[in-house]
């Protein structure tokens, strides 16, 4: 699948082959969902550090530079908090995988009626 884009290394190397890789591919889905998250969290905070050190309306006194700063980086806190969702799903798709195929991955044990040829009760 080449769409001229590059995929994600961590994700693209994984195979589903079995339980265990749809594990690994949530568990590297959850990683790279947080430290977005932190990484957008963090940067959404410099962003309006320093959009909110320019000049503004004179009269102002900077509030005006202040205010349009924080809607700026509210967009960024925004992205922050979907990149914390794809964690947060990446967790519930190793989770519905689990319970969706719970039979095929332990399956019940079969239980069979032995018959006795050598019971006389009866």
């Amino acid at each position: 699948m080449s769409s001229g884009r590059q995929r994600i290394p961590e994700l693209e190397v994984i195979e589903f082959t079995g339980a265990k890789s749809i594990a690994e591919y949530s568990r590297r889905l959850r990683a790279l969902g947080r430290d977005l998250a932190a990484e957008l969290d963090a940067s959404a905070e410099e962003v309006q550090a320093v959009l909110s050190r320019q000049k503004g309306h004179p009269l102002l006194l900077g509030v005006d530079v202040r205010l349009r700063a924080r809607r700026v980086a509210r967009r960024l806190k925004r992205c922050a908090e979907s990149a914390q969702g794809v964690a947060t799903e990446a967790v519930r798709f190793n989770e519905e995988f689990r319970i969706q195929f719970a039979d095929v991955i332990t399956p019940r044990p079969v239980r069979h009626q032995v018959f006795d040829f050598n019971d006389d009760n009866g």
